[in-house]
């Protein structure tokens, strides 16, 4: 009997990406920047179905149904309408707008099927349906809440509801121009980071700042209902019509015009950070408690981008609302791919729902992957000087114990934002110059940034605050006291706080103490449960730091030419290629017409 497979697409809009379920398993999940280099690439994901097919070894006339992520006829007439409502005001933005809408996302249909050459059926789905989806199907519940936030869908900007079984049902629904995640990414734009991209800056900068803020938001900026409903006051935001987030009153009320990309951090951006994210964590929290009041489940998944959100995620399962939560590690538009496939599955095709446990995620490692064979090639025909292994985990773990930096390429990409092992850089969280180093000379990024732990499963409640793994760093618990220092640091504030050593792995504790951890399972990824346990019995300690394995304003790498090219244009000491060591000193000039350190003014 011929398998079933389904391909869900997102595109068009961010992060464009697919997903392939055969049978209702997912085989294959992946975004298009990984394969064309395009960071937040939005364009149809020709190179990741191309890809997926090559490795699935099928073609679109294996396909059952293509499914989209969203309905671009209600996403047009939110546009429409938005524009009646404030015309002429908005005629800016929405000429800029009718281009693409009227050459491609109107036509998606026969957008799908000229690119796929594909006469099969195709679907859509409602996008807060898909992230509903996303959240619950993988999940390891029968029966959850869920709740999804994002900028916007077609309309919906947050919705709730409850599934059971292979039904996903949403209860209610929070319409733009009310949303969240476009008040965070107001805060966003205004403290000078990309909007869609930057949020996670301004959530990792509020611990450095004070909620001096966070009454002005309420008072002047959205209203919040005891049942987690609430509204924005639309008279300092001009998202509706213009091609910016905030306007003239926004910058009057926090007294003065956005802040320029790239110019110096001032603690008023930290105590901005700080506010947004306060009043996020108290909307998102009072939402629960609406939700599982109405619900009365004891689970609840999450998805939509505010749902990575992780300090968020944190407080809520530590607010006893629920016994479990689920997020969906794509959470923001990629993951929306995953959540169409799904809903189509479990709607059309499938009538009795296998619930597996952590998850059905095959933690994350969905995309393509590189055996020693065809790394051996590579290595070969660019006469790339290498050292076979017998051990990669040892070797790697040998080489971050001496404090140098490892590139860490290994089996399936992941899907999602994360990096979560297999394409990471990877340091000793016992340095006190890890975070520094890593940031300026590998990532070329802000010495704000901070960076996750990945911790041995059966280790992570003896260095955090939290009893239940965290495999997909989605959600953020303390360090516990027995490893933090001693030190009083109750008078130094702003970015001083980062020279402060905080705890016995610093490299990866932020300055309120907290960490966005990751949890490693020996079973899920055998290969870096190894290595970090080979570090531990160095040095006794099961906790590393990992850090995508990208340069800022770069995709995280897919191929090994990827991450030999990240290597070199990075003061990375050591690369590990499956079984292939590389050292930096062994390399011959690597010309690259990026000066990285030059574009981001790092000197």
């Amino acid at each position: 009997m011929a398998s079933n497979y389904i391909l869900g697409i997102s595109a068009y809009y961010h992060d464009s990406a697919i997903c392939l379920l055969r049978d209702g398993k997912i085989v294959f999940a992946a975004q298009e920047e990984r394969f064309s280099r395009k960071k937040h690439d939005d364009s149809f994901p020709n190179l990741s179905i191309k890809a997926c097919f090559e490795i699935i070894n099928i073609s679109a006339k294996d396909l059952s149904v293509v499914v989209f992520y969203d309905k671009p006829l209600l996403k047009f007439e939110r546009l429409l309408e938005t524009y009646i409502q404030s015309a002429p005001k908005g005629i800016q933005s929405f000429v800029k707008a009718m281009p693409i809408w009227l050459k491609k996302k109107l036509w998606i249909k026969d957008e799908i099927a000229k690119e796929l050459k594909y006469s099969g059926e195709i679907l859509f789905t409602e996008h807060h349906q898909s992230h509903a989806a996303s959240a619950f199907y993988p999940s390891p519940f029968q029966h959850a809440a869920f709740l999804t936030m994002d900028g916007v869908g077609e309309w919906a900007t947050t919705s709730w509801g409850v599934g059971v079984d292979n039904t996903v049902q949403i209860h209610n629904e929070i319409h733009f121009p009310h949303s969240l995640g476009l008040l965070y990414s107001a805060f966003t734009y205004y403290t000078g980071f990309r909007v869609n991209s930057g949020e996670y800056k301004v959530m990792g900068l509020a611990p450095y700042g004070n909620p001096i803020y966070k009454q002005q938001i309420y008072d002047h900026l959205i209203d919040v209902k005891d049942d987690g409903s609430y509204r924005l006051n639309m008279k300092y935001f001009n998202y509706t019509v213009g091609l910016t987030m905030t306007n003239h009153n926004f910058h009057k009320l926090f007294d003065g015009p956005p802040r320029k990309p790239e110019s110096p951090l001032t603690q008023k951006q930290m105590d901005l950070a700080r506010s947004i994210q306060e009043v996020t964590e108290e909307v998102m929290l009072t939402s629960a408690k609406h939700i599982a009041k109405e619900t009365r489940e004891r689970n609840l998944c999450l998805a939509g981008g505010v749902a990575l959100n992780c300090v968020a995620n944190g407080k809520i399962l530590r607010s006893g609302l629920f016994d479990n939560i689920w997020v969906q590690p794509a959470s923001g538009d990629a993951g929306g791919a995953l959540g169409a496939a799904l809903e189509v599955w479990n709607t059309k095709f499938n009538s009795n729902r296998d619930v597996i446990i952590p998850d059905s995620m095959h933690g994350c490692y969905l995309g393509k992957g590189y055996d020693d064979d065809s790394i051996q090639s590579f290595l070969g025909e660019h006469n790339i000087p290498n050292k076979k292994i017998d051990k990669p985990s040892k070797a790697g773990a040998k080489l971050i114990s001496n404090g140098k930096v490892l590139g860490w390429f290994q089996d399936k990409m992941e899907f999602g934002p994360r990096a979560l092992g297999n394409r990471s850089i990877l340091g000793d969280a016992r340095s006190e110059t890890m975070q520094t180093i890593m940031n300026l000379k590998i990532k070329f990024r802000e010495s704000f940034r901070p960076f996750a732990p990945s911790v041995l499963e059966e280790d992570i409640s003896e260095w955090f605050d939290i009893d239940r793994p965290s495999p997909y760093m989605l959600l953020v618990a303390q360090i516990l006291d027995i490893h933090k220092s001693n030190d009083d640091f109750s008078h130094t504030t702003g970015i001083d706080l980062l020279k402060k050593k905080r705890s016995s792995i610093p490299a990866i504790t932020h300055v309120d103490y907290s960490a966005r951890i990751q949890s490693v399972n020996k079973h899920i990824n055998p290969k870096y449960h190894d290595l970090i346990s080979e570090f531990k019995a160095i040095t006794g300690c099961p906790v590393i730091v990992n850090t995508s394995f990208n340069v800022r304003g770069e995709p995280i790498v897919e191929s090994p030419e990827d991450a030999y090219r990240c290597f070199m244009r990075t003061e990375m000491d050591y690369l590990i290629l499956g079984s292939f060591l590389l050292s930096k000193g062994d390399q011959p000039e690597f010309l690259d017409t990026i000066n990285w350190r030059q574009e981001y003014a790092l000197d």
